[in-house]
Protein backbone atom coordinates (compact mmCIF):
# COMPACT_ATOMS: atom_id res chain seq x y z
CA UNK A 1 0.00 0.00 0.00
CA UNK A 2 1.50 3.37 -0.90
CA UNK A 3 1.83 5.93 2.20
CA UNK A 4 -0.92 8.00 2.73
CA UNK A 5 0.96 11.17 1.57
CA UNK A 6 2.06 10.32 -2.01
CA UNK A 7 -1.90 9.48 -2.56
CA UNK A 8 -2.80 12.95 -1.54
CA UNK A 9 -0.50 14.28 -3.54
CA UNK A 10 -1.62 12.46 -6.37
CA UNK A 11 -5.02 13.10 -6.38
CA UNK A 12 -4.53 16.91 -6.25
CA UNK A 13 -2.51 16.35 -9.34
CA UNK A 14 -5.33 14.52 -11.12
CA UNK A 15 -7.78 17.18 -9.51
CA UNK A 16 -5.70 20.27 -10.71
CA UNK A 17 -5.17 18.57 -13.99
CA UNK A 18 -9.51 18.95 -14.38
CA UNK A 19 -9.69 21.60 -13.19
CA UNK A 20 -7.10 24.10 -15.24
CA UNK A 21 -8.72 23.40 -18.84
CA UNK A 22 -12.13 24.41 -16.87
CA UNK A 23 -10.69 27.13 -15.84
CA UNK A 24 -9.23 28.35 -19.04
CA UNK A 25 -12.36 27.67 -20.76
CA UNK A 26 -13.96 29.59 -18.21
CA UNK A 27 -12.39 32.44 -18.49
CA UNK A 28 -11.75 32.56 -22.72
CA UNK A 29 -15.81 32.28 -22.55
CA UNK A 30 -15.92 35.51 -20.13
CA UNK A 31 -13.67 37.70 -22.16
CA UNK A 32 -16.16 36.80 -25.51
CA UNK A 33 -18.80 37.90 -23.47
CA UNK A 34 -17.29 40.86 -22.27
CA UNK A 35 -16.25 41.97 -26.46
CA UNK A 36 -19.54 40.52 -27.29
CA UNK A 37 -21.08 43.69 -24.77
CA UNK A 38 -18.97 45.90 -25.86
CA UNK A 39 -19.56 45.38 -29.60
CA UNK A 40 -23.38 45.76 -28.74
CA UNK A 41 -22.84 48.82 -26.86
CA UNK A 42 -20.91 50.43 -29.74
CA UNK A 43 -23.39 49.15 -32.24
CA UNK A 44 -26.19 50.43 -30.63
CA UNK A 45 -24.47 53.72 -29.80
CA UNK A 46 -24.15 54.12 -33.73
CA UNK A 47 -27.86 53.03 -33.70
CA UNK A 48 -29.07 55.83 -31.72
CA UNK A 49 -27.07 58.31 -33.69
CA UNK A 50 -29.01 57.41 -36.94
CA UNK A 51 -32.34 57.80 -35.17
CA UNK A 52 -34.27 60.77 -34.26
CA UNK A 53 -34.52 62.73 -31.33
CA UNK A 54 -35.60 65.14 -29.57
CA UNK A 55 -35.37 67.03 -26.21
CA UNK A 56 -37.57 65.28 -23.20
CA UNK A 57 -40.49 67.36 -22.29
CA UNK A 58 -44.19 66.57 -21.59
CA UNK A 59 -46.59 64.94 -23.46
CA UNK A 60 -48.09 68.52 -24.91
CA UNK A 61 -44.55 68.28 -26.81
CA UNK A 62 -44.73 65.76 -28.53
CA UNK A 63 -44.64 64.95 -32.85
CA UNK A 64 -47.75 63.04 -34.22
CA UNK A 65 -45.78 60.59 -35.64
CA UNK A 66 -45.51 56.82 -35.07
CA UNK A 67 -42.32 56.98 -37.70
CA UNK A 68 -40.46 60.19 -39.47
CA UNK A 69 -42.31 61.32 -42.25
CA UNK A 70 -39.65 62.37 -44.29
CA UNK A 71 -35.87 60.98 -45.26
CA UNK A 72 -34.02 64.03 -43.70
CA UNK A 73 -35.41 66.83 -40.97
CA UNK A 74 -33.48 69.68 -38.73
CA UNK A 75 -35.60 72.15 -36.97
CA UNK A 76 -33.48 74.65 -35.60
CA UNK A 77 -33.68 78.08 -33.51
CA UNK A 78 -31.84 80.65 -35.00
CA UNK A 79 -31.38 83.07 -32.33
CA UNK A 80 -29.96 80.78 -30.07
CA UNK A 81 -28.52 78.14 -32.10
CA UNK A 82 -30.28 75.25 -30.24
CA UNK A 83 -31.21 72.02 -32.66
CA UNK A 84 -34.50 71.28 -31.51
CA UNK A 85 -35.21 68.50 -34.10
CA UNK A 86 -33.17 66.76 -35.98
CA UNK A 87 -33.10 62.99 -37.95
CA UNK A 88 -30.30 61.98 -40.48
CA UNK A 89 -29.31 65.36 -40.84
CA UNK A 90 -25.61 64.53 -42.42
CA UNK A 91 -27.04 62.25 -45.16
CA UNK A 92 -26.17 63.58 -48.28
CA UNK A 93 -29.35 63.45 -50.53
CA UNK A 94 -30.69 65.04 -53.95
CA UNK A 95 -31.60 68.40 -52.78
CA UNK A 96 -33.65 69.01 -56.12
CA UNK A 97 -34.72 73.23 -56.72
CA UNK A 98 -33.11 73.76 -52.97
CA UNK A 99 -30.26 73.95 -55.11
CA UNK A 100 -31.61 77.34 -56.31
CA UNK A 101 -30.67 79.17 -53.18
CA UNK A 102 -26.77 78.76 -53.59
CA UNK A 103 -27.72 80.09 -57.39
CA UNK A 104 -29.48 82.84 -56.45
CA UNK A 105 -26.39 83.99 -53.67
CA UNK A 106 -24.07 83.95 -57.09
CA UNK A 107 -26.74 85.59 -58.80
CA UNK A 108 -26.61 88.32 -56.17
CA UNK A 109 -22.71 88.42 -55.83
CA UNK A 110 -21.75 87.94 -59.51
CA UNK A 111 -24.78 89.84 -61.26
CA UNK A 112 -26.79 93.06 -61.93
CA UNK A 113 -30.65 92.84 -61.02
CA UNK A 114 -30.86 95.59 -64.03
CA UNK A 115 -28.64 93.28 -66.64
CA UNK A 116 -30.77 92.23 -69.50
CA UNK A 117 -30.59 88.48 -70.18
CA UNK A 118 -31.53 86.70 -73.30
CA UNK A 119 -33.07 83.24 -73.13
CA UNK A 120 -31.00 80.61 -75.22
CA UNK A 121 -32.48 78.14 -76.90
CA UNK A 122 -31.09 75.61 -74.06
CA UNK A 123 -32.82 77.45 -71.63
CA UNK A 124 -36.03 77.46 -73.39
CA UNK A 125 -35.43 73.75 -73.30
CA UNK A 126 -35.09 73.34 -69.94
CA UNK A 127 -37.25 70.42 -68.68
CA UNK A 128 -39.87 69.75 -65.65
CA UNK A 129 -41.08 73.15 -63.83
CA UNK A 130 -40.81 76.48 -66.86
CA UNK A 131 -42.61 79.07 -67.63
CA UNK A 132 -42.44 78.39 -71.57
CA UNK A 133 -40.18 81.11 -72.05
CA UNK A 134 -39.86 81.84 -76.01
CA UNK A 135 -35.98 81.80 -77.21
CA UNK A 136 -34.72 85.57 -78.20
CA UNK A 137 -36.76 86.96 -74.92
CA UNK A 138 -34.78 89.34 -72.76
CA UNK A 139 -35.78 89.84 -69.10
CA UNK A 140 -33.81 91.74 -66.37
CA UNK A 141 -32.13 89.52 -64.30
CA UNK A 142 -34.15 90.71 -61.24
CA UNK A 143 -37.25 89.30 -62.75
CA UNK A 144 -35.30 85.68 -64.28
CA UNK A 145 -34.16 85.43 -60.40
CA UNK A 146 -37.98 85.88 -58.77
CA UNK A 147 -39.30 83.41 -61.97
CA UNK A 148 -36.61 80.39 -60.19
CA UNK A 149 -37.19 81.33 -56.46
CA UNK A 150 -40.96 81.91 -56.50
CA UNK A 151 -41.67 78.98 -58.83
CA UNK A 152 -38.74 77.17 -59.37
CA UNK A 153 -38.99 77.89 -62.78
CA UNK A 154 -36.17 75.69 -64.56
CA UNK A 155 -35.64 77.71 -68.25
CA UNK A 156 -35.48 81.18 -65.94
CA UNK A 157 -33.11 79.56 -63.73
CA UNK A 158 -30.80 78.90 -66.95
CA UNK A 159 -31.34 82.05 -68.64
CA UNK A 160 -29.89 83.99 -65.51
CA UNK A 161 -27.24 81.36 -64.55
CA UNK A 162 -26.07 81.26 -68.18
CA UNK A 163 -26.00 85.50 -68.20
CA UNK A 164 -23.74 85.58 -65.09
CA UNK A 165 -21.45 82.28 -65.43
CA UNK A 166 -20.89 82.61 -69.58
CA UNK A 167 -22.37 79.04 -69.31
CA UNK A 168 -23.90 76.48 -66.95
CA UNK A 169 -20.64 74.73 -66.32
CA UNK A 170 -18.79 78.44 -65.59
CA UNK A 171 -21.80 79.18 -63.24
CA UNK A 172 -21.38 75.33 -61.47
CA UNK A 173 -17.78 76.03 -60.75
CA UNK A 174 -18.79 79.04 -58.72
CA UNK A 175 -21.24 77.29 -57.19
CA UNK A 176 -19.04 74.88 -55.52
CA UNK A 177 -16.35 77.41 -55.04
CA UNK A 178 -18.83 79.09 -52.86
CA UNK A 179 -19.70 75.72 -51.18
CA UNK A 180 -16.28 75.54 -49.92
CA UNK A 181 -15.93 78.58 -48.78
CA UNK A 182 -18.83 78.01 -46.75
CA UNK A 183 -17.38 74.89 -45.40
CA UNK A 184 -20.11 72.54 -47.07
CA UNK A 185 -18.11 69.50 -46.62
CA UNK A 186 -21.30 67.53 -47.81
CA UNK A 187 -22.42 69.21 -50.72
CA UNK A 188 -21.06 69.39 -54.94
CA UNK A 189 -23.14 70.28 -57.83
CA UNK A 190 -23.26 69.40 -60.75
CA UNK A 191 -25.70 72.06 -62.30
CA UNK A 192 -27.72 75.40 -61.59
CA UNK A 193 -31.17 74.34 -61.10
CA UNK A 194 -31.23 71.25 -59.32
CA UNK A 195 -31.60 68.53 -61.28
CA UNK A 196 -31.18 64.82 -60.35
CA UNK A 197 -27.40 63.69 -60.91
CA UNK A 198 -24.77 61.14 -59.31
CA UNK A 199 -22.41 64.56 -58.45
CA UNK A 200 -25.35 66.66 -57.02
CA UNK A 201 -26.14 66.05 -53.52
CA UNK A 202 -26.39 67.96 -50.47
CA UNK A 203 -27.32 67.32 -46.48
CA UNK A 204 -30.17 68.87 -44.15
CA UNK A 205 -27.12 70.37 -42.34
CA UNK A 206 -25.64 72.49 -45.08
CA UNK A 207 -28.47 73.49 -46.77
CA UNK A 208 -29.65 75.17 -43.52
CA UNK A 209 -26.10 77.02 -43.44
CA UNK A 210 -26.49 77.92 -46.64
CA UNK A 211 -29.87 79.09 -46.32
CA UNK A 212 -28.83 81.44 -43.01
CA UNK A 213 -26.27 82.82 -45.07
CA UNK A 214 -28.84 83.54 -48.33
CA UNK A 215 -31.37 84.83 -45.79
CA UNK A 216 -29.16 88.14 -44.58
CA UNK A 217 -29.33 89.28 -48.09
CA UNK A 218 -31.69 91.75 -48.55
CA UNK A 219 -32.67 91.02 -51.69
CA UNK A 220 -33.14 87.44 -51.58
CA UNK A 221 -34.77 87.82 -48.32
CA UNK A 222 -37.27 89.78 -49.51
CA UNK A 223 -37.78 88.09 -52.81
CA UNK A 224 -38.31 84.20 -51.28
CA UNK A 225 -41.19 85.78 -48.90
CA UNK A 226 -43.39 87.40 -52.09
CA UNK A 227 -46.49 85.55 -52.47
CA UNK A 228 -47.17 86.47 -56.14
CA UNK A 229 -45.85 88.89 -58.82
CA UNK A 230 -45.66 90.05 -62.36
CA UNK A 231 -42.57 89.65 -65.03
CA UNK A 232 -42.60 90.78 -68.37
CA UNK A 233 -39.87 90.69 -71.04
CA UNK A 234 -38.07 93.57 -72.27
CA UNK A 235 -38.60 92.26 -75.71
CA UNK A 236 -42.29 92.33 -75.74
CA UNK A 237 -45.67 92.30 -74.07
CA UNK A 238 -46.75 88.86 -72.66
CA UNK A 239 -46.68 88.66 -68.64
CA UNK A 240 -46.00 85.57 -66.56
CA UNK A 241 -47.93 85.67 -63.33
CA UNK A 242 -45.74 83.83 -60.63
CA UNK A 243 -47.26 82.28 -58.02
CA UNK A 244 -45.16 80.94 -55.02
CA UNK A 245 -44.92 77.03 -54.16
CA UNK A 246 -44.52 77.56 -51.06
CA UNK A 247 -47.85 76.93 -49.56
CA UNK A 248 -47.10 77.97 -46.20
CA UNK A 249 -46.96 81.25 -46.76
CA UNK A 250 -49.90 83.60 -46.07
CA UNK A 251 -51.28 80.40 -43.96
CA UNK A 252 -48.85 79.99 -41.23
CA UNK A 253 -48.13 82.95 -39.27
CA UNK A 254 -44.80 84.46 -39.59
CA UNK A 255 -43.48 82.21 -42.38
CA UNK A 256 -41.03 84.61 -44.71
CA UNK A 257 -39.81 81.72 -47.25
CA UNK A 258 -37.66 79.80 -48.19
CA UNK A 259 -37.73 77.52 -50.53
CA UNK A 260 -39.52 74.16 -52.39
CA UNK A 261 -38.02 71.48 -54.60
CA UNK A 262 -38.96 68.27 -55.94
CA UNK A 263 -37.47 65.55 -58.20
CA UNK A 264 -38.33 61.94 -58.74
CA UNK A 265 -35.38 61.10 -57.03
CA UNK A 266 -35.23 64.07 -54.41
CA UNK A 267 -39.05 64.07 -53.29
CA UNK A 268 -40.78 66.49 -52.09
CA UNK A 269 -38.25 69.07 -50.29
CA UNK A 270 -38.89 71.83 -48.24
CA UNK A 271 -37.06 74.96 -46.43
CA UNK A 272 -38.94 77.43 -43.96
CA UNK A 273 -38.55 80.28 -42.05
CA UNK A 274 -40.42 81.27 -39.65
CA UNK A 275 -40.20 84.46 -36.81
CA UNK A 276 -43.15 83.95 -33.97
CA UNK A 277 -42.83 86.03 -30.58
CA UNK A 278 -39.36 86.80 -30.71
CA UNK A 279 -38.23 83.13 -31.99
CA UNK A 280 -37.01 82.23 -35.38
CA UNK A 281 -37.55 78.87 -36.62
CA UNK A 282 -35.43 76.72 -39.82
CA UNK A 283 -36.84 73.96 -41.14
CA UNK A 284 -35.19 71.83 -43.28
CA UNK A 285 -36.77 68.50 -44.86
CA UNK A 286 -35.77 66.33 -47.27
CA UNK A 287 -37.81 63.73 -49.60
CA UNK A 288 -41.29 63.93 -47.19
CA UNK A 289 -44.54 62.62 -48.60
CA UNK A 290 -46.44 64.48 -46.79
CA UNK A 291 -44.36 67.82 -46.56
CA UNK A 292 -46.54 70.57 -45.57
CA UNK A 293 -48.53 68.35 -43.00
CA UNK A 294 -44.98 67.72 -41.31
CA UNK A 295 -43.94 71.33 -41.17
CA UNK A 296 -47.02 72.43 -39.60
CA UNK A 297 -46.36 69.90 -37.30
CA UNK A 298 -42.79 70.93 -36.72
CA UNK A 299 -43.52 74.58 -36.54
CA UNK A 300 -45.56 74.08 -34.23
CA UNK A 301 -43.57 72.06 -32.07
CA UNK A 302 -40.62 74.29 -32.37
CA UNK A 303 -42.99 77.33 -30.78
CA UNK A 304 -44.05 75.28 -28.35
CA UNK A 305 -40.21 74.03 -26.89
CA UNK A 306 -39.40 77.74 -27.66
CA UNK A 307 -42.32 79.58 -26.02
CA UNK A 308 -42.17 77.05 -22.49
CA UNK A 309 -41.10 79.19 -19.81
CA UNK A 310 -38.25 76.63 -18.38
CA UNK A 311 -36.94 75.47 -21.57
CA UNK A 312 -35.37 71.79 -21.83
CA UNK A 313 -31.92 71.24 -22.58
CA UNK A 314 -30.65 71.14 -26.51
CA UNK A 315 -30.39 67.82 -28.38
CA UNK A 316 -26.89 66.60 -28.41
CA UNK A 317 -26.58 64.51 -31.37
CA UNK A 318 -26.03 60.97 -29.81
CA UNK A 319 -28.12 61.43 -27.17
CA UNK A 320 -31.89 60.03 -28.13
CA UNK A 321 -34.03 61.42 -25.35
CA UNK A 322 -36.75 60.04 -27.35
CA UNK A 323 -36.74 57.70 -30.27
CA UNK A 324 -38.85 57.01 -33.25
CA UNK A 325 -38.65 54.15 -35.58
CA UNK A 326 -37.46 54.86 -38.77
CA UNK A 327 -40.07 54.48 -42.15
Amino acid sequence: MAPYGHVLSDHHTQSWSGTLPRLILGLAASFGLLLFSLDSASGMEKHSRSQASHPAGSSSHSLPWKRIPAHSILLKELRSGRILFEHDVEKRLSPASLTKIMSALIILEKGRLDDLATVSKNAARAPKTHLRLKVGEVFRLGDLLKAMMMVSANDACLAAVEHVGGDEEQFVTLMNAKAVALGLADTHFSNGCGFDGPEHYSTAEDLATLSEVAMRNTVFRALVKEEREIITPISGYRAYVLHNTNRLLGRVPGVEGVKTGFTSKAGRCLIAKVSQNGSDLLLVILNSNRRWNTARSLIDYGFRLTNTAQQPPALHRGIATHRIANQ
